[in-house]
């Protein structure tokens, strides 16, 4: 997983089917965090997706630690990748630690960070 200068996170489906990682990225748009009113994709919380023959892999973080929200955004997210990758999902909680630089370009705009 690299970014590249548009701060785009590049998952390892994007190696292997560019087509699949950017339809699964416009499914998981619609999975929005309630509190701050954004996708995670904007968020930049899907750190990693893998793909395999029968089965697809999610790295995910949240913005905090204890997230009152993270059990739900969890679920919807493993609902719609399984939905979008037609193929049973899990969801690993990634270790890194979430902050504003991993937005999306132009998310932040209106928390004036952009």
């Amino acid at each position: 997983m690299t970014e590249d200068n548009q701060t785009k996170t590049i998952w390892q489906i994007d190696s292997m089917d560019p087509e699949i990682g950017e339809k699964l990225r416009e499914a998981l748009r619609e999975v929005v965090d309630p509190e701050i009113g954004l996708s995670i994709i904007e968020l930049g919380l899907i750190r990693d997706v893998v793909v395999t023959e029968d089965k697809a892999n999610v790295t995910m973080i949240l913005t905090t630690p204890f997230c009152p929200y993270g059990p739900a955004l969890l679920d919807m997210t493993r609902q719609k990748a399984e939905k979008s990758l037609n193929l049973p999902t899990t969801i690993e909680m990634g270790m890194e630690m979430w902050d504003f630089s991993m937005m999306e370009e132009g998310a932040g705009a209106d928390w004036g960070l952009f």
